[in-house]
């Protein structure tokens, strides 16, 4: 073993162990392990248009896609409403300003999207030097965060989204990896992050698909990283069934077939379970247990819920306790090793942006522009509610002792004085 793989191994050791690290950076769309904690302290528990604003920026055309942070920048995508351009943008984290506003892809005939999508939601991620846009079946770039300069395009890789793309890239190694699943052909596929290249492809098994409507093939999910008996894992959450993938080679270790459309919501991690949210038409929640091999439907699926599970948003994992709010707003606090619910509240308003926890506290954003920060615990406790004037498509990012919070037109800093 290189010692890069070692090193990858133990980052991703930490991630699922201890997920809440690396305060200073946001290179995913969940944060540095992926699953939406961090260890930032300071962050503010009130704001308002006129409280704790460090800065409020426009963001031209539209995107949906989380701001990832590396160091002072932060990086996110937009795109023209009508997609035929889509672009990177860099806002400096201490004063808001642009730095760099890239014009990645153009399409001159673009797909058509669903009206509650963009042509930009598919978040970047970053690491040093280096951030990798995607845009789904328009292609995947790698682009200079010193100079702004594109070092390279991929647009090999192709499936019809329906209702446009969704899925974020992530790192492994040397490799940025891709979902792409729609409705004529759905994949997996890993591109070199050096040179752009396509490295290897996986196709979704086609005996799954059988005798089903093709609009249940697509699927929008954003895969992770786990480490089974000391080896790493991709885990996909795609159309119909769940997979374990070597990342690697993009090999097939095991599934879970769980049989109907699949929902935005990405997997969480923990306690030797994987939380995965399954079901387009009648969302569920299924405990999969890590470790198996072949197809384990049968065997390694620990408990299921099937009330009140989000569509889109994806859960946060607090110590023994799993957190999860609906689309409709219903906050469920869950006993993760079994599944039984320890409390259940409303919150108002509808729900699609991903949880977020630190400081002890979870931050709950509806499409209104309310945040509702809760109490962990195993009790329903409010903290505050804040309101801004927007609504939230995007999960936050949290860096240093701010919030960074994208509305549909514009980007903020959050931060006490």
């Amino acid at each position: 073993m290189s010692t890069r793989q070692i090193c990858v191994l133990l980052i991703i050791a930490v991630c699922t162990t201890c997920s809440a690290w690396g305060g200073d950076n946001w290179p995913d769309f969940r944060g540095p392990g992926a699953d939406g904690p961090s260890d930032s302290t300071g962050l503010p528990l009130d704001w308002s248009e006129t409280k704790n604003v460090k800065w409020k920026v426009p963001i031209h055309d539209f995107g949906y896609s989380t701001p990832v942070v590396w160091g002072d920048q932060i990086w996110l995508t937009s795109a023209k409403k009508n997609g035929k351009a889509m672009y990177a943008v860099c806002i400096d984290f201490e004063t808001g300003k642009v730095i760099h506003d890239i014009a990645v892809f153009k399409e001159p005939d673009p797909q058509r999207v669903n009206s509650l999508n963009t042509y930009a939601t598919p978040s970047a991620v970053i690491e040093q030097g280096r951030v990798y846009v995607h845009f789904g079946t328009y292609g995947t770039a790698c682009v200079d965060t010193a100079t702004g300069k594109v070092l390279w395009r991929n647009r090999e890789l192709h499936c019809n989204h329906v209702q446009g793309p969704v899925s974020s890239p992530v790192i492994f190694d040397d490799l940025v990896i891709v979902h792409l699943e729609g409705i004529d052909v759905q994949f997996i596929a890993a591109v070199d992050k050096n040179t752009g290249k396509t490295v290897w492809r996986t196709d979704r098994p086609k005996e799954i698909y059988s005798n089903l409507n093709r609009i249940v093939y697509k699927a929008y999910h954003t895969p992770i990283l786990i480490e089974v008996d000391g080896k790493t894992q991709l885990v996909s959450n795609g159309s119909l069934a769940v997979m374990g993938y070597d990342p690697a080679t993009g090999k097939e270790i095991w599934r879970v077939v769980y049989g109907d459309d699949n929902t935005i919501s990405r997997i969480v991690a923990g306690h030797g379970l994987l939380f995965v949210n399954c079901g387009g038409v009648s969302t569920r929640l299924w405990a999969v247990r890590t470790g198996g091999k072949g197809d384990v439907t049968d065997t390694h699926v620990a408990w299921k819920l099937s009330d009140d599970v989000p569509l889109e948003s994806s859960p946060v994992l607090v110590g023994d306790l799993l957190y999860i709010v609906s689309d409709k707003g219903v906050a469920t606090c869950l006993d993760a090793k079994t599944g039984k619910q320890i409390w259940q509240a409303k919150l108002e308003g509808r729900y699609g942006a991903s949880l977020i926890h630190a400081e002890g506290r979870i931050y709950c954003f509806n499409k209104k522009g309310k945040t509702t920060v809760i109490k962990p615990g195993r009790t329903f406790q409010i903290l505050a509610e804040n309101q801004l004037n927007g609504a939230f498509y995007a999960s936050a990012a949290i860096t240093k002792r701010s919030l960074i919070l994208r509305t549909k037109t514009h980007l903020y800093r959050i931060e006490k004085p």
